[in-house]
């Protein structure tokens, strides 16, 4: 990915929490038939490795747990995303200097893949999995509430999948590198649209700029 360096995100916590807060990630993998894209809920664990653990599972029918040992795999994860139109930025009435762009926020985790085909494994990563995506439910749901044989047939139809990061690239585009006005305006229109996280990041680099700007004769 290339990361210009007004928009890199260097810091590993940020990055960790993009891809626990945005857990669906883009596994790309290059097999026997070439590359190939695969989208899964994934756990980080933090503590392990240098800079952490993912793991996710699939459909033992999916070839993409057989891509061990075909080299580097990468992991997508991305936060949120807008359109910025020039019509936002308080310059452009004035210069007409200004061009549409993209903003987003973006983890690219790369490592080896590992897979798992043992009970045990798979058993505690369903469950973990459950207990994290289910946590925000009224009455959440366990493994428990379905008929055991149903849950382990279920099992048998899965490949538990493990990645040890080993390169962590961070990206976080937000417009920081225009003037705190034009940042400002483009924010509040995405606000005003209601992409509210997206637009309080930008206020966020916006109030920075504010704060470390000279003050006015």
């Amino acid at each position: 990915m290339y990361v210009p360096a007004e928009f890199a995100e260097a810091r590993i916590e940020a990055l960790h929490a993009l891809m626990q807060q945005h857990p669906l990630g883009t596994l790309v993998t290059n097999g026997t038939n070439g590359l190939a894209a695969t989208h899964l809920p994934f756990e980080l664990d933090a503590r392990e490795g240098g800079l952490g653990v993912l793991r996710a599972h699939a459909a033992r029918k999916n070839p993409v747990w057989q891509a061990v040992g075909n080299g580097e795999v990468l992991v997508v994860f991305q936060a949120f995303d807008a359109y910025i139109s020039p019509q936002w930025y308080p310059s452009k009435q004035e210069t007409h200097q200004q061009v549409p762009t993209w903003n987003y926020v973006v983890a690219h985790a790369y490592g080896r893949l590992t897979a798992h085909d043992d009970e045990r494994y798979l058993r505690g990563l369903v469950g973990r999995l459950t207990r994290t995506h289910e946590a925000s439910q009224p009455v959440p749901w366990k493994m428990g509430d379905a008929p055991r044989e149903y849950i382990d047939k279920l099992l048998t139809e899965i490949v538990g999948i493990e990645i040890e990061i080993t390169r962590l690239l961070g990206q976080s585009k937000l417009s920081q590198h225009k003037d705190e006005r034009d940042l400002r305006g483009a924010a509040l229109a995405l606000k005003a649209q209601g992409k509210h996280p997206i637009g309080d990041a930008m206020l966020a680099h916006a109030d920075a700029k504010q704060k470390s700007s000279p003050p006015a004769d």
